[in-house]
């Protein structure tokens, strides 16, 4: 796994591309070598609920709103930018949600129908379905990190 072998420096910068707290890459990468993918995710999955509030907006800063295919039909694009514009005015960060497993087709329809849910959420109630989008988008990103591109799924998610 190129992760342990990475100088530490090197592994944090990448851990920051997985999620964007600086506390969950540096504990992540401090707690090399990882004998298996699992073992990663497992200590990834801990390090992610222990963010402090700090710690998760900075995540949620670093985050930004995946906009949707060019070949989209402008309505589905406008209907998507109104959409982020009002969770981010509503919470103050950009929307995260993980689209792991979502058939490509479907991923706007996703989103949309995330965002229209989640804005009834209240702010302490939403911080708390963030965190979890988050740590499941961190377990995607690292599996794509630790993994040749081939053997990955393409979902990320936004």
């Amino acid at each position: 796994m190129r992760l342990n072998a990475a100088p530490q420096g090197l592994a944090e910068q990448w851990l920051l591309g997985c999620c964007g707290s600086r506390r969950w890459a540096e504990r992540v990468a401090a707690h090399r070598p990882y004998p298996t993918l699992d073992a990663l995710l497992a200590a990834a999955d801990e390090a992610g609920y222990d963010l402090s509030r700090a710690d998760l907006d900075e995540a949620l800063a670093r985050e930004t709103a995946a906009l949707p295919h060019p070949d989209a039909p402008p309505a589905a694009r406008t209907a998507l930018g109104a959409a982020l514009g009002a969770y981010e005015a509503s919470f103050g960060h950009a929307f995260v949600i993980s689209l792991d497993g979502v058939p490509a087709g479907e991923r706007l329809d996703q989103v949309l129908a995330g965002i229209r849910s989640r804005l009834g959420n209240d702010r302490e109630e939403e911080r708390v379905v963030a965190a979890e989008e988050l740590r499941r988008l961190a377990r995607t990103r690292l599996t794509r990190l630790v993994r040749p591109a081939r053997l990955t799924r393409s979902a990320d998610g936004a």
